[in-house]
């Protein structure tokens, strides 16, 4: 039986009222009585994806932490791949399977960990932080990240004090407790979410678990890490691997769109930025210029949506018309991005797969919804993508339909899995946390609102050492 949460919070020692970051926090963990949990009692979930590159990297993991236990001898904790627990493509958004988790491990796990395939997990400098906690009550751990300004990734919650309100990195993983994943999971069943969409996961989990102030916030562990230092339990390695020889500038094809009130504004930026990295680019208006040049596709301009148009571009890939290649990439002509870091990240990702690949958002995900790529930081489709797409008969309901979003309401009903990578960015670097973004190779960001598009291009996407001529 759940207790219920105005019942549990009476029940709560001092302890988890107290600030995490206090002095005092810390004194009364030092006198907590230490709980005592093996790793039988861990269930630790990776956030595995479908794609069959990071099913492999999944694989690996969780390989490597069930080794690591064997040899460690403190009992053998529950391994999951997120990806691997539902047919369903939105568990990446993690609460739609928190009931399963609660009813199949609820009753024989006290907590409850979730990490990247990425990151690596030292199992005894776990067991030493679960140890501070009371397992009986509510906790949600993780590496403290905050806004430093209001952002419109986050809805600008928390405009007056934006860094007052603490969200996990996900690199470093973070933890729930199981009286709390427990009540979640029954929370999830009865209420309405109060938005539709998924766009920043960890910052909305947060939200959704703090239940305006009701729940717990989040509380900051320093042993839960990105980078290497003394007592780590986590570490991270990175979200752009290597994994052999960039893809050739002649295997992605690159679709640039515009529009006529543009071409003056927005397209010199590209020019004297990152088109030099493309080796086949197509800038695509409602109006031909043969100084740029643009090519008309024969549709209108609309003020948004823009379906009919990336529809048009879809199917001129699969044309005569231009070279043939592996890769299109889509973007606006606000997109600033790092060709080479793209093709340094394609190299790890099979072309004869059909991949649909960028950042991922979701909507209404709780209630069977369907995940897409966000247009602005970049959407990358392998040609196997591309042709599924277009002989499925699947298209805009109008021109001026949300071509993203249509997108990825095709790839779900095609069963094309949408790859997230979070080095793309569908807003500007002000919009995400610079702790975050300071610690990646970022591949794109998106809008020239209220920032010099050339500095941001300058400080956080230009490679010198990894352009090259291929």
């Amino acid at each position: 039986m759940i207790m219920p949460h105005h019942v549990a919070q009476q029940c709560v020692s001092d302890l988890t009222r107290i600030n995490s970051d206090s002095p005092q926090a810390a004194e009364h963990q030092e006198h907590a009585v230490h709980s005592s949990v093996g790793l039988e009692k861990v269930v630790l979930v990776i956030q595995s994806q479908r794609n069959s590159y990071h099913a492999r990297r999944g694989v690996q993991r969780k390989v490597e932490i069930l080794q690591q236990a064997a040899d460690l001898g403190q009992g053998v904790p529950v391994v999951l791949l997120l990806h691997e627990l539902s047919e369903y493509e939105g568990v990446w958004s993690i609460l739609p399977v928190l009931p399963h988790l609660s009813a199949t491990y609820g009753q024989s796990a006290s907590w409850f960990f979730f990490i990247e395939e990425g990151t690596r997990v030292t199992l005894a400098a776990l067991l030493q932080v679960l140890h501070r906690y009371q397992v009986h009550e509510e906790w949600f751990l993780g590496k403290r990240l905050h806004d430093d300004e209001a952002s419109i990734i986050h809805h600008y919650a928390f405009s007056e004090e934006p860094s007052s309100f603490g969200y996990p990195d996900p690199a470093a993983g973070w933890a729930l407790s199981t009286p709390l994943l427990q009540r979640l999971a029954e929370r999830i069943q009865r209420e309405h979410l109060k938005s539709d969409f998924t766009i920043d996961l960890k910052h909305e989990i947060a939200l959704y678990i703090w239940e305006e102030g009701n729940g717990p916030q989040l509380t900051a562990v320093p042993e839960f890490c990105t980078e290497p230092r003394d007592n780590c339990a986590t570490t991270f390695t990175t979200y752009l691997p290597n994994c052999g020889d960039p893809v050739s500038k002649k295997e992605i094809f690159v679709a640039v769109k515009t529009c006529q009130k543009f071409h003056s504004e927005r397209v010199p930026v590209v020019k004297a930025t990152w088109e030099k990295d493309a080796g086949l680019l197509e800038y695509y208006s409602d109006v031909a210029d043969a100084s740029i040049p643009t090519i008309s596709l024969g549709v209108p301009n609309t003020e948004r949506g823009h379906c009919g148009k990336t529809f048009a571009i879809l199917r001129r890939f699969l044309s005569k018309a231009v070279p043939k290649t592996d890769w299109l990439l889509i973007v606006d002509d606000d997109t600033l991005i790092s060709l080479p870091r793209l093709r340094q990240l394609l190299r790890c990702y099979d072309p004869k797969e059909a991949v649909s690949l960028g950042e991922r958002y979701g909507y209404s995900l709780v209630q069977k919804g369907y995940s897409y790529t966000t247009g602005g930081g970049g959407m990358v489709l392998s040609r196997p993508a591309v042709s599924r797409l277009i002989s499925s008969g699947c298209s805009c309901y109008s021109d001026d339909a949300p071509d993203d979003m249509v997108l990825g309401r095709c790839f779900t009903s095609l069963r094309v899995p949408i790859t997230h990578s979070p080095l793309f960015h569908q807003a500007r670097p002000d919009d995400y946390s610079v702790t975050l973004i300071s610690m990646q190779q970022a591949i794109s960001f998106h809008k020239h609102w209220n920032i010099d598009p050339m500095a941001v291009y300058k400080h956080w996407l230009q490679d010198p050492h990894l352009r090259d001529e291929l």
